[in-house]
């Protein structure tokens, strides 16, 4: 595709703009879209250029040759600097056999690439340095050892074959994963979020609805359901208009069905989810949950105890300082939900674990603080109301007839705040939990808010600028399959002694770059990398490397 001069003719004038002809995957064939507008051939020939298409001809002629000299240098030319950390992850797809069942695929459609080729590559690109698919193509793929063949088309039509059949790679991958490392679903977790785009033109899957982040953009739902080890075994994405309550429930049950997990699901959720009916959900459904509350919305006798200073016992660290102190207490709870049409209350047995952290308790003080500094700010300046934002909520705009008002500062909601800073409450349907295996549990599934996070920072995953459902879903499938690779790594091979950001900041580090006769090893000396040469043998310390060393790092099997 290539820019051209067009030209208009309107009411016995020329007019003159710069066009660009591309493919387009909608139309799928060549379309024309205007890249600078040039205004009238009469209009320049007063401003002195005598032949103006002849003046603009050679500026065209210079985007052609600009774009031509940028396509010279093919996907497959190797960068001096090359990324080597994705090895793990090429080591485990080599494991699982992913390459034989991809290429099932060939036999009912007629790829012009290597689908396994652009699939693996792109996660090994995610890996190391997350970006939008074009950059992915012309400044990524490129640097990786293993060139690639494919164009930037193929990439896209690549993405979108995958993401239409999203669910069959997963099926293939979580099957091997269980194949050749186990997977334990005797318990598994589920949790949800959800993605935006810039782009503000809704469809029937890019929908406006409830963001986690409060934002107006069309957004994108996603359910994760991870194993006892929190690694993945199943994803499901869904319209963003729909609420989460009612979603999660058909979506855990999709998940399982479909992932044969006939064992206890544990909803984890965060104070967002842990509404009545789904509570009630879980335990109709055989299954429990762990959720956080707010102690603010809590009955006056259960804040009672909250505050009351009786029974909380002490967790300490290596250097004797408190990290939290804890008490807990089964009983019946009750909770209004719908049932037949009507509003019913049961009573749920469950345990409810209360925990008051002093660090947690200062962080939050200060921030109540500052938040009520800015509305006393606000307030003295007569601001309006939409400028108060989050610390709004310290100050009064109507009175208790709910008629506007004089704005004041409201030190109730002030100081019950402050009464509460540092408290947090965990309840669980499992009450044969001990205190601590139920306090570890929960923090210890940041894991699963971690894949989230993954996808959404290291990761790259947000905001989407990808159009069409399909692509959409093969951009997430990627993101899904980058994480998966990852627990695997972290918990199958490395026996979880290494946090997702070592094993990340790895992957992205781990660079060389090419001499006249060796390889540069760039990366910066870290415990992680020393320990990884030693564990599997390569040397991956050393300073200069061949060629050989390089091959052998990259085919060695973990």
């Amino acid at each position: 595709m290539a820019y051209y001069l067009k030209k208009t003719k309107l009411k016995g004038r020329t007019y003159l703009s710069i066009d660009e002809s591309f493919y387009s995957h909608d139309k799928k064939g060549t379309a024309h879209k205007c890249f600078k507008s040039l205004g009238s051939v009469e209009t320049w020939k007063k401003k002195g250029i005598e032949d103006p298409i002849s003046h603009f001809q050679k500026e065209v002629d210079a985007l052609n040759k600009e774009k031509a000299n940028k396509e010279v240098r093919k996907i497959s030319d190797k960068s001096p600097n090359l990324h080597l950390g994705y090895f793990p992850f090429k080591s485990i797809l080599d494991r699982l056999h992913i390459k034989k069942y991809v290429d099932y695929f060939k036999l009912t459609n007629d790829f012009k690439y290597d689908l396994f080729e652009l699939l693996s590559s792109l996660i090994y690109a995610r890996a190391v340095n997350p970006c939008s698919k074009f950059r992915t193509f012309h400044e990524v793929l490129p640097e990786l050892y293993d060139s690639v063949s494919y164009s930037y088309d193929q990439l896209l039509d690549g993405l979108s074959f995958i993401g239409n059949d999203y669910q069959k790679f997963i099926e293939i991958f979580t099957v091997q994963t269980n194949k050749v490392f186990g997977l334990d679903v005797s318990k598994s977790y589920f949790d949800c979020t959800n993605f935006y785009f810039e782009i503000d033109r809704e469809d029937d899957f890019k929908r406006k609805g409830p963001s986690k982040e409060n934002r107006k953009d069309p957004i994108v739902g996603l359910g994760l359901l991870l194993d006892s080890n929190q690694i993945p075994i199943g994803m499901k994405m869904y319209p963003g208009n729909e609420s989460e309550k009612p979603v999660l429930r058909d979506v855990i049950n999709q998940l399982k069905k479909q992932n044969n997990v006939s064992g206890k699901t544990i909803h984890v959720a965060d104070k967002g989810l842990n509404c009545a009916q789904n509570i009630a959900f879980s335990k109709q459904n055989g299954d429990g949950y762990l959720f956080s509350k707010s102690v603010k919305g809590l009955s006056e006798d259960e804040k009672e105890w909250v505050l009351l200073n009786q029974d909380f016992k002490e967790v300490k660290d290596s250097n004797n300082k408190v990290l939290y102190y804890y008490k807990s207490c089964i009983d019946k709870f009750p909770y209004k939900i719908e049932h037949e049409g009507k509003n019913v209350t049961i009573k749920l047995t469950e345990k409810r674990l209360l925990t008051y952290s002093p660090s947690l308790a200062t962080k939050k003080r200060y921030e109540i603080n500052r938040m009520v500094e800015k509305a006393k700010s606000l307030t003295a300046s007569q601001a309006k109301r939409t400028d108060y934002g989050e610390a709004g909520k310290y100050v009064n705009f109507t009175d208790k007839e709910g008629k506007q008002a004089k704005v004041n500062i409201n030190q109730e909601a002030i100081d019950k705040d402050l009464k509460f800073a540092g408290y947090n409450l965990l309840v669980t349907s499992e009450t044969d939990m001990s205190d601590i295996d139920m306090y570890n549990t929960y923090h210890n599934l940041w894991r699963i808010e971690e894949s989230f996070k993954i996808m959404k920072s290291d990761l790259d995953a947000r905001p989407v600028f990808l159009q069409k459902e399909e692509t959409i879903k093969g951009h997430f499938l990627i993101c899904y399959l980058t994480v998966l690779i990852e627990r695997i790594f972290q918990f199958k091979i490395l026996g979880n002694k290494y946090s997702t950001n070592e094993i990340f900041q790895f992957i992205k580090d781990f660079k060389v770059t090419k001499s006249e006769t060796k390889y540069i090893n760039t990366t910066t000396y870290s415990g992680f990398i020393n320990d990884l040469s030693e564990m599997s043998g390569l040397p991956l310390t050393n300073y200069f490397l061949s060629e050989t060393q390089i091959k052998t790092i990259l085919n060695h099997r973990l």
